[in-house]
């Protein structure tokens, strides 16, 4: 079987089942895990497929959906942390600052300090997370709720973000390409974050080093509107070179 042939198989089983696991995909199709792996990520990079844990998901309505939130919540949980960890170090008292939906962003919210804070969000889990604190304004944007991810999202959202000026906006993405810049799973999700980047002074994007090299479907911004990265050790050296060459802050926790 040629590699194209095996690539429509594929996203033909994923269509016809909904989701299908490796190890049934290396059956059916005869070779490796480790060659279906690759497979799923070149056809989730193509937008014909969506990843899971273990195995992948047919995309509905012709566009990539987002990763739900649980799942995601679980994925590289403690480089998360880690990174999380390290961004609330860039907030002090009185800032006003944006946070979006990823994961990433509700474990900031969960050990940012009772200080004075502004936060605005597309999240419901973060501001959820932020209620108990007495200290912090939370203002939510409104908009489509986006079940899978927990968030608001669509025309509402955006104008609402349109709204305010913060000091810095922590978020992060689905791909950090070091040519074609910050993507997205969908475009809802890349608008918001695009409206997130224009009313920050700041931007801290926060991405674990898997997210490195890959180009999702929707384009975010360019990474010269990112003035800082914090990722975790495993980034390679040369990507951060890389990155440090365009101007860019990179913290690796």
């Amino acid at each position: 079987m040629l590699v194209a042939e095996r690539y429509e198989k594929i996203v033909q089983l994923v269509n016809e089942r909904g989701s299908i696991r490796v190890s049934e995909l290396s059956e059916l199709c005869g070779v490796t895990e480790e060659t279906i792996r690759r497979d799923l990520d070149r056809l989730e990079s193509a937008g014909r497929l969506r990843r899971s844990h273990g195995g992948a998901v047919s995309v509905k309505d012709g566009q990539p959906s987002e990763t739900p939130y649980f799942e995601r919540e679980v994925t590289r949980a403690e480089e998360k942390k880690r990174i999380a960890e390290e961004a609330v170090r860039r907030i002090e008292p009185r800032d006003r600052i944006v946070l979006d939906a990823s994961s990433t962003a509700w474990y900031m919210a969960a050990i940012l300090p009772d200080i004075p804070l502004t936060v605005l969000t597309n999240s419901i889990k973060v501001a959820t997370e932020l209620a108990g604190k007495e200290k912090i304004e939370v203002i939510s944007t409104g908009g489509i709720l986006a079940a899978r991810s927990l968030s608001y999202v669509g025309p509402l959202a955006e104008r609402s973000l349109d709204a305010y000026h913060v000091d810095k906006a922590f978020l992060s993405c689905k791909g950090v390409h070091l040519e074609r810049g910050i993507s997205e799973s969908n475009e809802l999700q890349g608008r918001v974050k695009q409206k997130m980047i224009g009313i920050a002074d700041r931007v801290y994007l926060l991405a674990d080093s898997s997210k490195f090299g890959v180009q999702s479907f929707a384009h975010v911004a360019s990474l010269d509107e990112a003035g800082a990265i914090v990722t975790d050790r495993q980034l390679d050296g040369e990507t951060i070179r890389r990155l440090e060459e365009r101007g860019l802050t990179v913290t690796a926790v």
